[in-house]
């Protein structure tokens, strides 16, 4: 039999770690799984929702530095995977969009389905290539994962039927893919660095994703400079733990002395990190900032910067340590220390507490779950408020990631990731944390797929029959909350249904035991249906004044619309914990 166009492709996807293919069979993509299934080196994965198989290749891909493939058959199939898309384009993670097409004779017609790639996928893609001759086969398709390695994202090879059931040129069919290059800052800019820290007072360093794999540089650099450290949500993983200078997150999610140490630092040391919440950052007080990133482009675009660098923040740290002179602690960094011990006391307070406090509050779940949990387990987050208690309550450390839709936000990531991660780490802890509206909106029809691959995924449901981080929203903007409430079936109940182990917990007491149980359960997926406080509130260390303001005007507004006992429910519900 001679080889077609689809043999080809597989061949040379094999050829640059492909190992994956997630997705729904159809009509265009007929020929592309058929040839898929004669070369044998690819798992294909058949989904319930395309979007779903796009989050759960964007974990894959984000953990394993591999590409991995997506698929959808034309026009329909397809649109389901622009959400994943954006999700990979915004992770900088190399997904492979294998994308069905219209046949060649009927492009242009406005025939059943037809959609033009070029411009459907021009926001969501770092590449878009169209197969509409066999002889375009090596080119296209190498470019377009080359382009998903190199760039980070998620690259597009749109494949018409009939181009795909095609005979292929003979050619070479094979990709060989450029090493990583982690480079450190060049030699005037580490000069320059050292000369602005060497002359300024305190210093504090803000880490992000950046940070992956550098934290004894990191550590050992604020170490000798007796700087906090701060981090952002991505960053929390790699910077935490075993690091005495730690100081906890800014922002919304923000808990511990990071915001003091962000405002009040002489020199601020941005490494890997491109933290949106502007307002979180210093402005106008004096700090000079510093920001280490191995992508210029994202150099100076949230804050001025009195020094953009370009380089790796691994070997860029360790080529500025023997250049930095050491700074003794005045003060500055005990005091930012002190206060995120202060705040891990009183976080405490909720395993004390928590077991006798009903409604299950949300924050002692998390508590529980992170003492319980493998130390490498893999947690997944929700949108919404699991972030903020994954972010809060839960360890991470050598071992343990978090990962979730942090940069593209969107809702019901947690399942899918999960999902992706036990396929790429066999019998690791994989842990999701859904809100019950991300949890039915995606993951249950493909609860049924982890129920036919017998995949121990782990999900843990916080239901408070609501929208919970988009009614704090409201309330921030000084709205009555409106529009988020739902009413909820026993997940447990329905997870029974489907095949997979169901556990329902409502009385706190329960909650440990509940854990245990769902992390031991082996042979399948298990769901853990948690009814937790629908008034815990998610707020930060730092609440800005407009917060503050709006939180009061929607408390007043509330009353006057004849809703006082939510009011009072919210302020007793959160004040008696502390």
């Amino acid at each position: 039999m001679s080889k077609t166009v689809a043999d080809g492709l597989w061949e040379m996807l094999v050829s640059a770690g492909v190992r994956r293919c997630y997705g729904i069979v159809g009509d265009a993509l007929n020929p592309v799984v058929d040839a898929l299934r004669r070369n044998g080196q690819v798992d294909f994965v058949h989904v319930r929702n395309e979007e779903f198989g796009v989050f759960a290749a964007v974990a894959e891909a984000k953990l394993t530095g591999h590409p991995v493939a997506v698929c959808g058959t034309a026009g329909p199939g397809v649109a389901h995977l622009i959400n994943g898309m954006l999700d990979a384009l915004k992770e900088k993670v190399p997904v492979i969009v294998l994308a069905g097409d219209t046949e060649t004779g009927l492009m242009d017609s406005e025939t059943v389905e037809e959609l033009n790639p070029y411009r459907f996928f021009a926001s969501a893609a770092v590449y878009v290539g169209r197969l509409v001759n066999p002889g375009q086969l090596r080119t296209v398709v190498t470019s377009a994962v080359t382009a998903a390695v190199t760039r980070g994202g998620p690259a597009v090879v749109a494949l018409p039927g009939d181009i795909a059931a095609a005979h292929a040129p003979k050619d070479r069919y094979e990709i060989r893919l450029p090493r990583p290059v982690h480079a450190p800052a060049g030699a005037e800019d580490l000069a320059a660095v050292a000369e602005l820290i060497n002359e300024g007072g305190t210093v504090a360093v803000f880490g992000g994703q950046g940070c992956a794999g550098a934290h004894a540089e990191v550590t050992a650099l604020a170490g000798k400079l007796g700087a906090p450290v701060g981090y952002s949500l991505k960053g929390k993983q790699f910077l935490e733990h075993d690091n005495a200078n730690a100081v906890g997150m800014t922002g919304l999610l923000g808990y511990g002395g990071c915001h003091h140490a962000l405002q009040h630092a002489d020199v601020l040391l941005m490494l890997g990190t491109d933290f949106p919440f502007v307002d979180f950052l210093p402005h106008g007080t004096g700090t000079r900032i510093i920001q280490v990133d191995h992508d210029p482009e994202r150099l100076g675009r949230r804050v001025p910067v009195d020094l953009a660098v370009a380089g790796d923040v691994r070997t860029t740290a360790a080529a500025l340590l023997p250049l930095v002179e050491p700074k003794p602690d005045g003060g500055f960094l005990a005091r930012c220390v002190e206060e995120t011990e202060r705040f891990h006391r009183r976080m405490r307070h909720y395993a004390d507490k928590g077991p006798r406090i009903r409604p299950i509050r949300p924050e002692y779940l998390a508590t529980v779950l992170s003492d319980l949990a493998a130390d490498d387990a893999l947690f997944f987050a929700d949108t919404g408020t699991p972030v903020v208690w994954a972010a809060r309550h839960i360890k991470y450390g050598p071992g343990r990631r978090l990962f979730g839709s942090f940069s593209w936000a969107s809702m019901a990531t947690a399942s899918p990731g999960a999902f992706g991660a036990q396929l790429a780490f066999p019998g690791r802890q994989t842990i999701a944390l859904c809100g019950d509206g991300g949890f039915t909106m995606l993951a249950l029809g493909d609860l049924l797929t982890e129920v036919q691959r017998r995949l121990p995924v782990v999900h843990i449901v916080l239901n408070n029959s609501g929208l919970d981080f988009v009614k704090i929203e409201q309330q921030e903007a000084g709205f009555v909350p409106f529009g988020t409430d739902f009413a909820n079936p026993d997940f447990a109940a329905v997870a029974e249904a489907m095949g997979a182990k169901g556990i329902r917990i409502e009385d706190p007491g329960d909650v440990a035991d509940g854990l245990a149980s769902a992390l031991a359960h082996t042979g399948g997926p298990v769901v853990v249906d948690v009814l937790v406080d629908p008034y815990a509130l998610a707020v930060p260390a730092h609440v800005p004044a407009g917060t503050a303001a709006g939180f009061t005007l929607s408390a007043a507004r509330q009353i006057l619309a004849g809703r006082l006992d939510d009011v009072i429910d919210t302020a007793t519900h959160n004040a008696r914990i502390v």
